[in-house]
């Protein structure tokens, strides 16, 4: 009976390994450019920042909206959200990526010399532990990289990681199905909205705002946007 669960628990291990590691692979083989890390959909980029930023915007009418000091951009890329929304609107600006040349190449689109440039961490977000406290948190299309208890643990410990007030904001593409859908080419999946609302539940988390990105082709998965708070707090 032990060795059955040891076997099931290393099958799982190894599935899970293979999921970040295909990706990882896929990316290493991405162009460090904006049409690279759009999928060949560079040319949406703007209409994707002005969506994003009105998004923005709206937070920071809520009655207590978070402060503009310290946010961090996950799966930072090629620091396209970073330079083109996060840093116009923060202090300062941390980026997580894995990726060491999207890494060199957002350092490089953003100035290592621009002060708004806060700490750059090289590492996958299913192994990330912010080490500071965040106003704003910005998730955008790269969490379909995470299996589901992977990105429930990420969405926890981002929580603990908020300032007051802090928000974190979810931005990814939805299915319209309710069958999860899987990427064999950049091991990714995309969820349906029930799933995500569900998986925020799981990592206490309320959402206080929604909105959908506008003026997107139509062949493209609809791509929603999600801003959430710690349960408990009351806006």
């Amino acid at each position: 009976m032990i060795e059955k669960v040891i076997n099931i628990i290393y099958r799982k291990m190894t599935m899970e390994n293979k999921f970040y590691t295909r990706a990882a692979c896929y990316w290493a083989k991405v162009p460090a450019t904006i049409d690279g890390v759009l999928g060949g959909f560079g040319h949406i980029s703007d209409i994707d920042i002005v969506g994003s930023r009105d998004f923005l915007n709206k937070i920071k009418e809520l009655d207590k909206h978070p402060d503009s000091k310290l946010a961090l951009d996950c799966g930072a890329g090629i620091g396209r959200v970073t330079k083109n929304l996060l840093i116009p609107q923060f202090e300062k600006v941390d980026l997580v990526e894995q990726d060491e040349k999207f890494i060199n190449t957002a350092k490089q689109l953003i100035g290592e010399d621009n002060a708004n440039l806060g700490t750059v961490y090289k590492i996958g977000l299913q192994n990330f532990k912010p080490q500071k406290r965040y106003d704003v948190i910005w998730c955008q299309w790269v969490l379909g990289h995470l299996n589901d208890y992977d990105l429930i643990g990420f969405l926890e410990r981002c929580r603990e990681a908020l300032n007051e007030n802090g928000i974190i904001i979810v931005k990814e593409n939805i299915t319209t199905y309710n069958e999860l859908e899987y990427d064999d080419d950049d091991s990714s999946v995309t969820r349906s909205c029930n799933l995500m609302i569900r998986i925020f539940k799981e990592a206490q988390l309320d959402i206080v705002l929604t909105d959908i990105q506008a003026n997107l082709p139509a062949d493209l998965y609809p791509v929603y946007m999600f801003a959430l708070i710690p349960m408990q707090k009351i806006l």
